[in-house]
Protein backbone atom coordinates (compact mmCIF):
# COMPACT_ATOMS: atom_id res chain seq x y z
CA UNK A 1 0.00 0.00 0.00
CA UNK A 2 1.45 3.81 -0.83
CA UNK A 3 2.33 5.71 2.13
CA UNK A 4 -0.79 8.18 1.34
CA UNK A 5 -3.23 5.19 1.54
CA UNK A 6 -1.51 4.22 4.66
CA UNK A 7 -1.71 7.64 6.25
CA UNK A 8 -5.67 8.31 5.49
CA UNK A 9 -6.45 4.91 6.72
CA UNK A 10 -4.58 5.50 9.90
CA UNK A 11 -6.16 8.61 9.86
CA UNK A 12 -9.86 7.48 9.94
CA UNK A 13 -8.53 4.61 13.09
CA UNK A 14 -7.18 7.08 15.42
CA UNK A 15 -10.37 9.78 14.72
CA UNK A 16 -12.49 7.04 15.84
CA UNK A 17 -10.01 5.91 18.47
CA UNK A 18 -10.43 9.78 19.69
CA UNK A 19 -14.36 9.88 18.82
CA UNK A 20 -14.55 6.13 21.32
CA UNK A 21 -11.90 5.51 23.80
CA UNK A 22 -12.29 7.81 26.66
CA UNK A 23 -9.12 8.90 28.29
CA UNK A 24 -7.92 10.06 24.54
CA UNK A 25 -8.41 13.11 23.44
CA UNK A 26 -6.90 16.70 21.61
CA UNK A 27 -7.11 19.95 23.70
CA UNK A 28 -6.13 23.28 22.82
CA UNK A 29 -5.96 25.35 20.50
CA UNK A 30 -5.22 23.14 17.61
CA UNK A 31 -7.97 21.98 15.24
CA UNK A 32 -8.91 18.48 15.78
CA UNK A 33 -8.78 17.39 12.27
CA UNK A 34 -4.83 19.06 12.07
CA UNK A 35 -4.27 16.91 15.35
CA UNK A 36 -5.61 13.36 14.14
CA UNK A 37 -3.39 14.03 10.68
CA UNK A 38 -0.43 14.77 12.54
CA UNK A 39 -0.45 12.13 15.15
CA UNK A 40 -1.55 9.87 12.18
CA UNK A 41 1.43 10.83 10.19
CA UNK A 42 3.61 10.33 13.26
CA UNK A 43 2.03 7.06 13.76
CA UNK A 44 2.45 5.71 10.16
CA UNK A 45 6.10 6.83 10.19
CA UNK A 46 6.64 4.55 13.19
CA UNK A 47 4.98 1.77 12.34
CA UNK A 48 7.19 1.66 8.80
CA UNK A 49 10.26 2.10 10.42
CA UNK A 50 10.37 1.76 14.42
CA UNK A 51 7.71 -1.19 14.66
CA UNK A 52 8.98 -4.16 12.64
CA UNK A 53 12.25 -4.07 14.43
CA UNK A 54 10.48 -3.98 18.42
CA UNK A 55 8.27 -6.86 17.09
CA UNK A 56 11.07 -8.66 16.03
CA UNK A 57 12.84 -7.99 19.53
CA UNK A 58 9.43 -8.88 21.16
CA UNK A 59 8.59 -12.07 19.07
CA UNK A 60 9.76 -14.69 21.60
CA UNK A 61 6.64 -12.81 24.48
CA UNK A 62 4.37 -12.59 21.90
CA UNK A 63 4.74 -16.49 21.32
CA UNK A 64 4.32 -17.15 24.63
CA UNK A 65 1.43 -14.91 25.24
CA UNK A 66 -0.10 -15.89 21.82
CA UNK A 67 0.32 -12.88 20.46
CA UNK A 68 -1.04 -10.84 23.19
CA UNK A 69 1.76 -8.86 23.87
CA UNK A 70 1.44 -7.53 19.66
CA UNK A 71 -1.34 -4.92 21.43
CA UNK A 72 1.50 -3.55 24.39
CA UNK A 73 3.82 -3.41 21.03
CA UNK A 74 0.64 -1.08 19.32
CA UNK A 75 0.31 0.63 22.56
CA UNK A 76 3.87 1.61 22.83
CA UNK A 77 3.30 2.95 19.30
CA UNK A 78 0.75 4.64 20.30
CA UNK A 79 2.54 6.31 23.03
CA UNK A 80 5.73 6.91 20.81
CA UNK A 81 3.70 8.50 18.16
CA UNK A 82 1.97 10.99 20.58
CA UNK A 83 5.42 12.13 22.45
CA UNK A 84 6.78 12.84 19.26
CA UNK A 85 4.05 14.85 18.03
CA UNK A 86 3.65 16.74 20.98
CA UNK A 87 7.36 17.70 21.37
CA UNK A 88 7.39 18.55 17.48
CA UNK A 89 4.12 20.30 16.79
CA UNK A 90 2.73 20.78 20.22
CA UNK A 91 -0.87 19.75 18.88
CA UNK A 92 -2.35 18.76 22.23
CA UNK A 93 -2.91 14.86 22.07
CA UNK A 94 -3.40 13.44 25.45
CA UNK A 95 -3.71 9.71 26.71
CA UNK A 96 -4.63 9.56 30.17
CA UNK A 97 -4.22 6.45 31.40
CA UNK A 98 -1.98 2.78 29.54
CA UNK A 99 -5.76 1.54 30.16
CA UNK A 100 -6.79 3.91 27.50
CA UNK A 101 -4.14 3.92 25.08
CA UNK A 102 -4.32 -0.17 25.16
CA UNK A 103 -7.94 0.32 24.42
CA UNK A 104 -7.31 3.07 21.70
CA UNK A 105 -4.50 0.15 20.06
CA UNK A 106 -7.51 -2.03 20.25
CA UNK A 107 -9.65 0.73 18.07
CA UNK A 108 -6.70 1.21 15.71
CA UNK A 109 -5.79 -2.22 14.88
CA UNK A 110 -9.93 -3.06 14.28
CA UNK A 111 -10.66 0.14 12.07
CA UNK A 112 -7.33 -0.42 9.99
CA UNK A 113 -7.90 -3.66 9.51
CA UNK A 114 -11.55 -3.44 8.67
CA UNK A 115 -9.81 0.14 6.64
CA UNK A 116 -7.79 -1.88 4.77
CA UNK A 117 -10.08 -4.36 3.79
CA UNK A 118 -11.86 -1.87 2.40
CA UNK A 119 -8.88 0.24 0.46
CA UNK A 120 -7.76 -3.24 -0.73
CA UNK A 121 -3.99 -3.94 1.18
CA UNK A 122 -3.30 -7.67 2.02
Amino acid sequence: MNFIARWLVTAVAVAAAVWLVPGIAVIGATESWVAIAIISLALALIDMSVKPLLQLLSLPITCLTFGIFYLVVNTIMLYLAAWLSNEMFHIGFVIASFGSAFVAAIVISVVSAIMNGIVGDN
